[in-house]
């Protein structure tokens, strides 16, 4: 076969081209992927992409080679300025491949700054290092890197149903001819009339976000072999180089490609906080629509990716074993993911400084939730930024109205994407919490009230706290706190079957309360 032809010669340069550092540096070592080569040269690293032509990738050319050198070079500047420094030619012949030469370059390679393999995220999560605030700084990265990229047109090709449909039978088709056994072809098949089932059902959804500015150019490939922490410093890098179809795609897909990969390797928890921490940078719940659809294409993407790998492994061989492997893991987690999941709608009861929204972020991660939180979304609607003081004119009477509101359609619309919503609100008015008891009923989910208990000291304490360091959503004042506590519709006992309550002060209440909540729901 050509191709293999040219993968073999591309070997005999990469092992010259090796040969050739270890001149001046000790060891050098080779990662491989299904498109390319990188070699590890002391503080700098070498990528060379393969002589390949696979239907979303074609570098069967040494011009398209060098080309797609230079827009990776481009393209990752956005979000890892500092590891990206050149494109280098490299010269010489199969037997002798070297940076130093004249005439004619045989290869091209994108330069790197190296960087120790403890900072990826594959090897933080092997190891259990990755931590929340790694997730929350990738989070605010990713919403702020969003938030500049290019935006598609309207009238663009890019994300139509056309293209949607295109790329979702061409993953599952390669998947279906690929797969090792008549099982995973079944699935496969499953799956692909799944996808048109969902595609045909968010339709409206997906035009939708596309007239919304949602279509931009982003990264495309969002797992955690592509991002890593340097120091305190969180960064994506690697890009999709070679296919703008692949690039040129919802911020919702972006973003599912990393929370899809946090659930595979076991951390559903950092992924449900990661999507909880954009969400509410951004504001983008109307995202949840088609967030599953995406996440599950994302897991077949990988399962195809390492199809094609093992295709070149040695048959038999325990790359070849592993990678088939691999594939079969995600073809699997597609399946799950694919599934429906039971919504329902928890509100928070309880007094300003009671610790409401830190157990609703710590309820986010055990119970895989949303958290829509009133201090943040009150300034939303006025445009005002979620860390600056608007003090406590938003907290006027009409002001807690359209809050509400604002809370309870959010609430609507994420429960119909299938998702479980904590919303994080005093509701001190039994009207408050009526309302959304009755949303609840209506739309079929379970509903639950968590009363949230703590001193009075301990609220006071809290509200000088946040007012003093500045580094929180609310504003609400202990001049608030006292209104509250003189004005407010103590639970009634026919909302006590709603209710559990979590003493702030005994973390044995919290354990208990997740454990039982996630057994209903479950």
């Amino acid at each position: 076969m050509p191709e293999q032809a040219a993968l073999s010669e591309q070997r005999k340069t990469i092992a010259a081209f090796a040969a050739s550092l270890r001149d001046d540096v000790q060891p050098v070592s080779i990662f491989e992927t299904h498109i390319s080569w990188v070699l590890v040269a002391g503080s700098v690293a070498y990528k060379l992409k393969k002589a390949v032509c696979f239907d979303f990738a074609d570098l069967s050319t040494l011009a398209r080679r060098r080309f797609y050198c230079e827009e990776e070079l481009r393209l990752n500047a956005r979000t890892a300025p500092e590891l990206y420094l050149a494109v280098v030619p490299i010269f010489g012949s199969t037997e002798r491949a070297t940076l130093a030469g004249t005439g004619e370059p045989i290869e091209y390679a994108v330069k790197m700054r190296a960087f120790p393999q403890e900072a990826l995220w594959t090897w933080r999560l092997k190891h259990g290092v990755l931590a929340g605030t790694e997730i929350d700084a990738f989070a605010d990265g990713l919403a702020d890197f969003h938030s500049k990229a290019a935006v598609a047109s309207a009238s663009s090709r890019w994300c139509t149903p056309e293209a949607l449909e295109a790329i979702a039978d061409e993953t599952l088709a390669a998947i279906a001819q690929l797969a090792s056994s008549a099982r995973q072809q079944a699935t496969a098949n499953d799956l692909l009339a799944w996808e048109r089932a969902q595609r045909a059902r968010l339709a409206q959804d997906f035009v939708a976000r596309k007239f919304a500015g949602c279509i931009r150019e982003c990264h495309g490939d969002l797992h955690s072999a592509n991002i890593l922490t340097l120091g305190s410093k969180v960064e994506a890098f690697d890009c999709i180089d070679f296919n703008e179809s692949l690039r040129w795609i919802d911020v919702m897909n972006d973003l599912a490609f990393a929370c899809m990969d946090l659930r595979f390797n076991g951390r559903g928890d950092l992924a449900a906080r990661l999507l909880n921490h954009y969400l509410e940078r951004t504001g983008d719940y109307s995202g949840m629509m088609v967030l599953r659809y995406y996440e599950t294409h994302r897991a077949l993407i990988r399962c195809k990716v390492a199809l094609l790998r093992a295709t070149q492994c040695v048959p038999d061989s325990p790359e070849a074993a592993v990678a088939k492997q691999q594939a079969a893991n995600y073809l699997s987690f597609a399946e799950t993911r694919s599934r429906e999941t039971r919504p329902a709608l928890l509100i928070t009861h309880g007094f300003s400084g009671s610790g409401k929204s830190t157990i609703a972020r710590r309820l986010v991660e055990m119970l895989d939730a949303v958290q829509l939180r009133s201090d943040v979304e009150r300034k939303r609607m006025h445009g005002i930024p979620a860390d600056a003081n608007a003090g406590a004119r938003l907290y006027a009477a009409d002001m807690t109205v359209s809050t509400y509101k604002r809370l309870q359609a959010l609430a609507t619309q994420m429960m119909r994407a299938g998702a479980l919503v904590i919303v994080d609100a005093t509701f001190l008015k039994r009207a408050q919490r009526e309302s959304f008891r009755v949303l609840a009923e209506s739309l079929g989910v379970p509903f639950f009230i968590l009363d949230i208990i703590a001193s009075e000291a301990t609220m006071r304490e809290r509200i000088a706290f946040r007012h003093q360091s500045q580094r929180d959503a609310s504003d609400a004042s202990v001049e608030i706190l006292e209104r509250q506590l003189m004005d407010h519709d103590p639970l009634a006992s026919d909302e006590y079957p709603h209710v559990l309550s979590i003493d702030v002060e005994s973390s044995a209440d919290m354990e208990a309360v997740a454990k039982r909540l996630y057994d209903l729901l479950h």
